[in-house]
C-alpha cells in the first residue's frame, strides 16, 4: 500500500472517530439527561479528537477537518491536489461515521446530532462565530505544529481547543468548525437548513487563522 493511500485512509479513519465519538455524545447526553449536556458533548468532540490523532495522525498529519487542510496549504505543506484528496476521505469519513449511527440508531437520532443555529442566532451572527472559532482554532493548530516547544503536546494541545470551543459554541452553532463533522449527519440525517454556513464559513476562519499565524509568527516572517 502506497504512502498517499495510507494518509487518506488515516484521514478516512481519524475523522470517523472524530465525528462518531462526537455524535454518540450528543446522544448520550441526551439518553442520560446529564446534568451537564454540554460538558459531555465537549468531551465527545474534545477526546474524540484526542483518539484520532493518537491512532492516526502520525499517518497523514492528523487533520480530520477540510478547514485544517486548507491552512496547510495556504502555508505551504501540502499541495492543493493533495488538499482535494484530503478533503474527499475526510467527509467520507464524516458519512460513514453517521451511518454508523444510523445502523445503531436512527434516522432522527442522526438529524439530532447535525450542527444547526440556535433559534436566536441570525445566520449572519452563525457565520461570524464559526469562522471566528475555526480561525483561532486552525492558528492554534499550524502554531503547535511548528513550535519546538509546543510540538511534543501537539496532540494534546489540539484536542482541548476542540473540546474549549464546544463548550463556547455549542449552545450558538452546535460547533461546526470542521466542514467534514458538519457535511456526514446532515446528509445522512437529511438536514440541510444553513448548512452551507457550516461549509463555507469554516474555510474562510481557515483563511483568516492562516493570516493570523502568518502575522505573528516571526519564524514564518
Amino acid at each position: 500500500m502506497s504512502g498517499n493511500v495510507r494518509k487518506l485512509i488515516a484521514e478516512v479513519l481519524g475523522t470517523y472517530a472524530l465525528v462518531l465519538f462526537g455524535g454518540l455524545a450528543i446522544l448520550a447526553a441526551a439518553k442520560s439527561g446529564a446534568a451537564t449536556p454540554l460538558l459531555v458533548i465537549a468531551f465527545g468532540f474534545g477526546l474524540g479528537l484526542m483518539v484520532g490523532l493518537y491512532a492516526f495522525g502520525e499517518v497523514s498529519g492528523g487533520h480530520f477537518n477540510p478547514a485544517v487542510s486548507l491552512a496547510m496549504a495556504l502555508d505551504g505543506r501540502m499541495t492543493a491536489t493533495d488538499m482535494v484528496a484530503y478533503w474527499i476521505a475526510q467527509i467520507v469519513g464524516g458519512v460513514l461515521a453517521a451511518l454508523t449511527i444510523l445502523v445503531a440508531s436512527s434516522q432522527a437520532a442522526v438529524a439530532g446530532t447535525a450542527t444547526v443555529l440556535a433559534e436566536d442566532v441570525s445566520v449572519g451572527s452563525g457565520f461570524l462565530l464559526e469562522a471566528l472559532f475555526t480561525a483561532l482554532f486552525v492558528a492554534v493548530i499550524l502554531k503547535a505544529t511548528t513550535s519546538d516547544a509546543s510540538s511534543p503536546s501537539a496532540f494534546l494541545a489540539i484536542s482541548l481547543t476542540l473540546l474549549i470551543v464546544h463548550v463556547v459554541l455549542v449552545p450558538f452553532t452546535g460547533t461546526g468548525v470542521n466542514p467534514a463533522r458538519s457535511l456526514g449527519p446532515g446528509i445522512v440525517g437529511n438536514v440541510w437548513t444553513d448548512q452551507w454556513i457550516y461549509w463555507i464559513a469554516p474555510l474562510v476562519g481557515s483563511a483568516v487563522g492562516w493570516g493570523l499565524y502568518r502575522a505573528v509568527s516571526a519564524e514564518r516572517v
